[in-house]
């Protein structure tokens, strides 16, 4: 489990965010500072497993940026992603400066919340499998991604983003439900051809499960089912 300490003095937002943390597998709020000094109390607490800070700019006593040293100075193997509603060119690169992960600016959705946390765990599933790097493992490290995803997203032509999306959405709406390109053709009402041409790309790629059913005429009917464990990759589409 990943432990996230979120270090916000806006009660309702930290709340937001634990809530959003719970959302996302594999991550736990391991608590919540609404100070800089209750952070750092918790930083020094070695009984306490801090992986990742959800840490804000603005805050009615402290400046969030201060505490970045801190972190980096800690000795403790753990990484920091912005909160803010700080949008200013100085904030922004100063955090940058200090490592931060990722700078998410309020408001923000859920989907760009959950990319935040995912992305950052993959590079820390990649700097911890590796005693010595090559340049792919390098790149996927400073510029995020992998080659495989990279692959994914490059659409064959004829396909659209925007109706990728659509399609992605009702099928992110019901992931537990089995359908057929007819289905899905007149629940998003657009052509059962065009339909066809998306639903193959995503089982191409593996986020769809694909079964045959062979009716009275003998005739196949495809029919498809969201691959849970690429649930992650569904929800980019979805964006």
């Amino acid at each position: 489990m990943i432990n996230v300490l979120i270090v916000d003095d806006d009660a309702m937002v930290a709340d937001l965010n634990r809530c959003y943390i719970e959302r996302v597998d594999g991550f736990a709020c391991c608590g919540i500072a609404s100070t800089l000094q209750q952070a750092r109390d918790k930083l020094m607490d070695p009984s306490l497993s801090i992986d990742l800070i959800l840490l804000d700019v603005y805050m009615q006593q402290d400046n969030g940026l201060d505490l970045l040293p801190e972190v980096r100075n800690a000795g403790r193997a753990i990484d920091v992603i912005m909160i803010s509603s700080a949008s200013d060119a100085a904030t922004v690169q100063t955090s940058l400066r200090y490592g931060v992960v990722d700078y998410l600016i309020k408001p923000f959705q859920f989907p760009r919340f959950e990319e935040a946390l995912l992305s950052w765990r993959e590079k820390k599933q990649l700097m911890g499998s590796h005693a010595y790097y090559e340049q792919a493992d390098v790149d996927r490290l400073l510029h995020g991604g992998s080659p495989e995803l990279a692959d994914t997203k490059r659409l064959p032509k004829g396909l659209t983003p925007q109706t990728l999306r659509t399609l992605c959405q009702w099928i992110d709406a019901n992931p537990d439900t089995e359908f057929s390109t007819d289905d899905l053709a007149q629940a998003v009402n657009i052509s059962r051809v065009s339909c066809r041409k998306y639903l193959i790309w995503l089982a191409q790629i593996n986020i769809l499960f694909t079964t045959i059913h062979y009716g009275a005429t003998g005739r196949p009917v495809y029919r498809y089912r969201l691959q849970p464990e690429q649930y992650g990759l569904l929800k980019q589409y979805c964006q």
